[in-house]
């Protein structure tokens, strides 16, 4: 065998070696940067690279179409035919694979699909890491400890297909965590970003932010459970947003199975579900939270399908000025239910036409509301009515007729996003976020705060 290492050629060989009728190759190329710091000084940085590779090979016989997925990492020439056999071998032993359809043909091939994949660095940090530093030392002085970690990750995807297709994206996703403890540990504060370069990222400002968090926390009020006045920042919101995205597969609804689903039959698509003019959207060519423009599935699942590779994809309202829009399907799953074809897409923003900050928000507060920083630890309690629980975290602050009076403890929460979205009062202004319950797998989002009159905090909790 000829030796091949470029991405587009492991892709090329592996199509020519295929013995099936259909053949789906993604190569995906891995680096990685990162900084740790713990008490205001960096304590790890490394640099990684890798490569995975997955087969998706297709059977037709007389009931259907079979598929067999593999995936392996560090994959050289030498592995390319035992990968290829491996995943024709597992689509032969398969039955008909439900998801079955045609692959898809008839895109455009990416211009650079035979360049050599973009790669991070330690370089991607030049700007940031001496402003970390500076960070470092206005919290010495004011008697601060600042923890965290920056992230940076780049991947080359190269995918290709039986059918023609030669499609490539290069995705990076950045994210910054910033911690900040009193020095006794008795009070933190936690602050987030998601970025594509480290560019837009000011660790100076992110340490005024939490040292005035610190400041709010040094008077402590204890409050009971109970239903309360709360502003809900961005992250947060992305939090709950993101999962009721994940949550909503058309098929499970017209099955009856989901929160979307109508009582009686069919789905609540074109219901009024905020009073709001809410729009929830994701765009592959939204500015700073771009994504894959075409579908990349390593597996088919609930709102995925491995026959998929490589189609388009284009701007699609989930939910627009308050109404129920779109529900995610696959191409199978549009077929079954009869909806538009409207694959997920990494990315998320929700837009209410609100122009006030966080801050603002807080300013404009009448009598009592909470203020929360973030919510982790979410979980679904029933997928009829999307109910989650969770607990807030790194503090809880006490707003009273427009001013931060102390910080409260922490509770557990049982809400609905759906719920949450028909009884916001107000919607902040939208900007980029990042969630932080779901930070390791969904990171591209844009939400404003909001208000909601009656959050229910169902218990209090220990948690810090």
């Amino acid at each position: 065998m000829s030796r091949v290492s470029k991405p587009y050629e492991i892709v090329e060989r592996a199509l020519e070696l295929s013995t099936t009728d259909g053949l789906v190759v993604i190569a995906d190329e891995h680096s990685s940067a990162n900084l740790r710091w713990a008490g205001n000084a960096l304590t790890t940085n490394g640099v990684t690279r890798g490569r995975t590779l997955t087969v998706i090979a297709t059977v037709d016989g007389a009931e259907g179409t079979a598929s067999g997925v593999v995936s392996r990492s560090a994959v050289t020439a030498d592995d390319l035919e035992p990968l290829v056999r491996a995943a024709e071998a597992a689509a032969r032993g398969a039955g008909p694979a439900e998801d079955a359809q045609p692959l898809v043909s008839g895109v455009p091939s990416s211009p650079d699909f035979t360049d050599a994949p973009t790669e991070t660095g330690s370089e991607v940090f030049a700007d940031f890491a001496p402003a970390l530093g500076d960070a470092f030392a206005r919290a010495r002085s004011g008697g601060r400890e600042l923890y965290g970690f920056a992230n940076h990750e780049l991947t080359s995807t190269y995918l290709g297909t039986s059918t023609g297709l030669r499609l490539r994206h290069d995705q990076p996703t950045g994210t910054l965590e910033l911690n900040a403890k009193s020095p006794d540990r008795t009070r933190s504060a936690w602050a987030g970003r998601s970025t594509r370069d480290f560019k837009d990222v000011d660790p100076a400002a992110m340490d005024t932010e939490l040292a005035q968090r610190l400041r709010w926390a040094e008077r402590r009020i204890d409050l009971p459970a109970g239903r309360y006045e709360t502003l809900l920042p961005p992250t947060a919101v992305a939090d709950l947003l993101i999962y009721q995205l994940w949550s909503s597969t058309a098929r499970d609804a017209v099955e009856g199975r989901t929160v979307f689903s109508q009582p009686g039959g069919g789905t609540r698509l074109g219901e009024t579900l905020a009073p709001l003019p809410l729009t929830l959207r994701s765009d592959p060519h939204a500015p700073g939270l771009e994504s894959a423009p075409f579908v990349i599935a390593h597996f088919s699942g609930d709102s995925a399908s491995v026959f998929d590779n490589g189609l388009p994809l284009a701007p699609t309202d989930w939910i627009r000025d308050g109404k129920l829009e779109r529900l995610t399907t696959t191409r199978h799953s549009a077929a079954l239910t009869g909806l538009p074809v409207a694959p997920a897409i990494d990315n998320l923003v929700l837009d209410g036409g609100g122009e006030r900050s966080l801050e603002e928000m807080v300013a404009a507060t009448t009598g009592r509301a909470l203020l929360l920083t973030c919510l982790w630890y979410i979980r679904e309690v029933d997928p009829a009515t999307l109910l989650l629980t969770g607990l807030t975290r790194d503090g809880v602050y006490l707003v009273e007729d427009g001013q931060v009076v102390g910080e409260v403890n922490n509770f557990r929460f049982n809400e609905s996003p759906v719920d949450l979205l028909s009884r916001a009062s107000e919607a902040g202004r939208t900007e980029k976020t990042l969630p932080r319950e779901w930070g390791d797998w969904f990171t591209r989002a844009a939400m404003p705060a909001l208000r909601i009159p009656d959050f229910n905090m169902s218990s209090v909790s220990q948690g810090v």
